[in-house]
């Protein structure tokens, strides 16, 4: 290597920056010209290993730090000197970025793992960059969402959630290829009887069933629910092939999706076998019953117990059990988009069972009826504090006395249903947007009228309640109700541009929750003083946002994460603001359960202001970097919704 010793500092031939530049990215987009340029800024410097060449909060960046060889770890050590954060860097990565982008001391500490040679590039040179270079800049920050924010994630599970001695969870790391045992299949045209017979000798459950002519093409399968139910219950002649009671086609799972996603995929869909594909070709098969095995408080536990539920009563301790179950998977690893909805799918089985079981005592509706979910229940974003938020939608009657017969049923279902949820642990909504409200109890045809009104007749001061019926979805019932008033609502918006003006300036009315300088804006007094609402100043300008963009766009989706990504599927949102609001939005979502779970755990009511004081400096430091996120989204309003 030409290296030029000069008092104590080692400059570097520029041929020799330049040509390891080229091997690197961002540099490797740059163009000769400012290449070199930054080649003659560049100086090199050695560090012996087990060198401390940063520590966290006390060293300030002068340079961007380029490892030329060698390597380094990177770390956070808490008061006791237990190490919390882990990242090794090799050849070719840096050191230094963020905290120069931010303009802080350094975020981590940085010690050499071996002899390690490192280009330093000028502080001012690197920050140039990043300003004039979109592609540049736009590599460092992708690199901080997918690195940084995992590193926070295990850092709230870490310290937040500790592990229980008694709890063995492994949704989060086995993958379903890991559980598949030997595959059992027949031919198509096997007798149900040969079938059960195959079933008996090797004590399984099910059979897959192949082509009569093909032994690798899978057709179908059979379950011993299916013996019984399509057999049995029905006296249909054994003698018959097993393709006459088969489930056709199979759904299927890849080996390499972990358990946790297809505990999801069971409870969702109410299939209790998924075939598991691995390179194309089905392997085996896991069942609900494989997924129960792996932990003690499965939520397909609870699952069960919902479902065998006879008396709605026997709900009640189910629901306040939900926190338990939820608990685990925050401690096994799962992040907010998981335990929102897996919350979501627990409570829509208690809601569906619950009113199951209410129909059978009051007796059949006289019209089909949809049981909507609004607000945070509408978007699957439940936390442990969640008020109901509920209307029903029914079929519209043909005459008046079909109407007063409607109106007389659903007001008296609506009473029983509202107070069985306050039973479950569900609180009364303080505005009382509930079924029990006869505004929101009414057909199809009024519920459209409603939506007409405020669309075409936008109230700002009406505006701010209404956004909540906005995010409906079906929670029970005939969902094709739900489904007729969303297509309505969306053609209906077409072209609304005055409405959606006062839903984008509502959002932009909110304020991002940091000072002029970068501090924390919290409350000053009262009985939240010195605390965040989590929920109003850092999660609520992401709904409004995506909830803006959607209506705008037709995206039929309610949940914030599902929109975000389907407005970046179709090219409304550039995919590095999808990345970006992503994950700002579940870190947020996830220090608020955190923080409701620990207090639930304290025997005190959740609630969702945080004291910044009890979190950790990388937790602090994420947070802040997820609120300056909320001025991108602003930015993107302002410049479709501009004040006139």
């Amino acid at each position: 290597m030409a290296v030029l010793k000069g008092n104590d500092v080692h400059v570097v031939a520029p041929d020799v920056v330049i040509s390891f530049f080229k091997g690197i990215m961002p540099f490797n987009s740059l163009d000769e010209e400012t290449l070199r340029s930054l080649a003659r800024h560049c100086r090199i410097d050695f560090y012996p290993k087990g060198t401390r060449i940063l520590t966290a909060d006390t060293t300030e960046l002068t340079h961007l730090f380029l490892i030329q060889r060698g390597g380094v770890k990177a770390f956070l050590e808490d008061d006791n000197g237990e190490v919390t954060l882990k990242d090794f860097r090799g050849e070719g990565d840096s050191v230094g970025a963020l905290a120069i982008i931010r303009g802080t001391l350094a975020n981590l500490n940085i010690e050499t793992v071996e002899d390690t040679f490192c280009f330093l590039l000028p502080r001012e040179l690197f920050l140039e960059l990043i300003e004039k270079q979109a592609a540049f800049a736009h590599y460092y920050l992708k690199s901080f969402s997918e690195k940084i924010v995992t590193s926070a994630y295990n850092e709230l599970r870490h310290h937040k959630v500790s592990r229980r001695s008694t709890e063995d969870l492994f949704l989060f790391s086995i993958r379903v290829g890991d559980l598949v045992k030997s595959l059992r299949k027949v031919a198509a045209t096997v007798t149900i009887q040969e079938g059960a017979a195959i079933m008996t000798e090797f004590r399984v459950g099910c059979l897959l069933v192949h082509d009569a002519l093909d032994e690798e093409k899978i057709v179908g399968i059979i379950t011993d629910r299916d013996l019984r139910g399509k057999v049995v219950a029905t006296g249909l002649d054994t003698k018959q092939p097993v393709a006459a009671i088969m489930s056709s086609p199979v759904q299927t799972v890849l080996s390499q999706t972990l358990c946790f996603d297809v505990l999801l995929k069971m409870m969702t869909t109410g299939i209790h076998h998924l075939a598991v594909e691995r390179g194309g070709l089905i392997v085996g098969v896991i069942t609900s019953h494989d997924i129960m095995l792996l932990q003690g408080h499965s939520p397909y536990y609870m699952l069960k117990e919902i479902r065998a539920q006879q008396q709605i009563p026997g709900l009640y301790p189910l629901a306040q059990k939900i926190p338990e179950v939820i608990r685990g998977l925050i401690g096994e690893g799962a992040k907010a988009g998981n335990i929102t909805q897996m919350i979501a799918i627990l409570n829509d089985h208690i809601l569906g069972r619950m009113l199951t079981l209410l129909e059978k005592e009051l007796g059949a509706p006289p019209v089909p009826y949809c049981w909507l979910l609004l607000g945070s229940e509408g978007r699957r974003e439940q936390t442990f504090k969640t008020d109901q938020d509920n209307a029903i939608i029914y079929g519209d009657p043909v005459d008046e006395t079909g109407r007063q017969a409607a109106a007389t049923y659903f007001k008296a279902f609506a009473a029983k249903a509202i107070d069985h949820l306050v039973n479950c642990g569900y609180p009364l909504c303080p505005g009382e947007i509930m079924a029990t409200n006869p505004l929101w109890c009414q057909p199809l045809s009024v519920w459209k009228k409603y939506f007409d009104h405020w669309v075409a007749e936008p109230d700002p001061r009406e505006l701010m309640n209404a956004t909540i019926f906005f995010d409906f979805r079906a929670g029970f019932g005939e969902t094709m109700l739900a489904e007729d008033l969303r297509t309505h609502l969306n053609m209906m918006i077409v072209g609304k541009e005055l409405f959606l003006f006062h839903l984008a300036r509502q959002c932009l009315d909110s304020r991002v929750p940091l000072s002029f300088f970068n501090n924390f804006i919290m409350e000053k007094d009262g009985e939240h003083k010195n605390r965040l609402d989590i929920k109003r100043q850092g999660l609520t300008p992401f709904v409004n946002f995506a909830r803006v963009l959607a209506l705008k766009f037709g995206v039929k989706e309610t949940n914030t994460l599902a929109r975000l990504k389907a407005l970046m599927e179709s090219e409304h949102i550039q995919e590095d603001l999808w990345s970006v609001a992503s994950q700002a939005y579940e870190l947020q979502m996830q220090q608020r359960l955190v923080h409701q779970l620990k207090q639930i755990e304290a025997g005190i009511l959740p609630d969702n202001h945080i004291d910044p004081a009890d979190l950790s400096e990388l937790e602090r430091r994420m947070l802040k970097d997820a609120f300056t996120v909320i001025e991108r989204l602003f930015g993107v309003l302002g410049t479709m919704y501009p004040v006139p």
